[in-house]
C-alpha cells in the first residue's frame, strides 16, 4: 500500500543493526547505506529509509507494520528483534480484536518507533 516510509533515528548504526536482524525473517535486507541514511526492503527495492537525526525522540514515534508471508516469520521477527535490542510491545499472537486471522508481534526499535510484523493467513 505504501511506496516507502522514512524514519528519523538518533543512532544510525544501532538502528541498522536492529532492522537488519529483525527484518531478515521477513525477507528484507539492507539495500543501501551511506553516512547519513540506510534503505531496507526486498533486494534492490528499498522501501524503509532511516535518516540520521540527532534531534529524534520517542514522542515523535511512528508505527510501521511489515507483512509476513507466514506466522513463523512473525515469530522469528519478534525473537530476532528482541535479540537485536528491541523492546517487546506484544508477543506473537492472534489479535482477534483486529481480525480473526490477524497474527502479529510488536517491538520498539532503538528510537521508540512501534514496529510490527503481521500475517493475515
Amino acid at each position: 500500500m505504501y511506496d516507502h516510509v522514512g524514519l528519523h533515528v538518533q543512532d544510525l548504526d544501532a538502528s541498522v543493526r536492529f532492522y537488519q536482524t529483525a527484518l531478515a525473517p521477513l525477507g528484507h535486507v539492507l539495500c543501501m547505506r551511506d553516512a547519513s541514511s540506510a534503505g531496507f526492503g526486498p533486494k534492490d527495492a528499498p522501501a524503509l529509509w532511516l535518516y540520521h537525526d540527532s534531534k529524534t525522540n520517542a514522542p515523535n514515534a511512528a508505527h510501521v507494520a511489515f507483512r509476513a508471508k507466514e506466522r513463523g516469520h512473525v515469530d522469528q521477527f519478534h525473537a530476532a528483534g528482541l535479540k537485536a535490542g528491541g523492546k517487546d510491545l506484544g508477543a506473537p499472537d492472534v489479535r482477534a480484536d483486529y481480525a480473526p486471522n490477524y497474527y502479529a508481534a510488536f517491538l520498539t526499535d532503538p528510537d521508540g518507533n512501534n514496529i510490527e510484523a503481521v500475517c493475515m493467513d
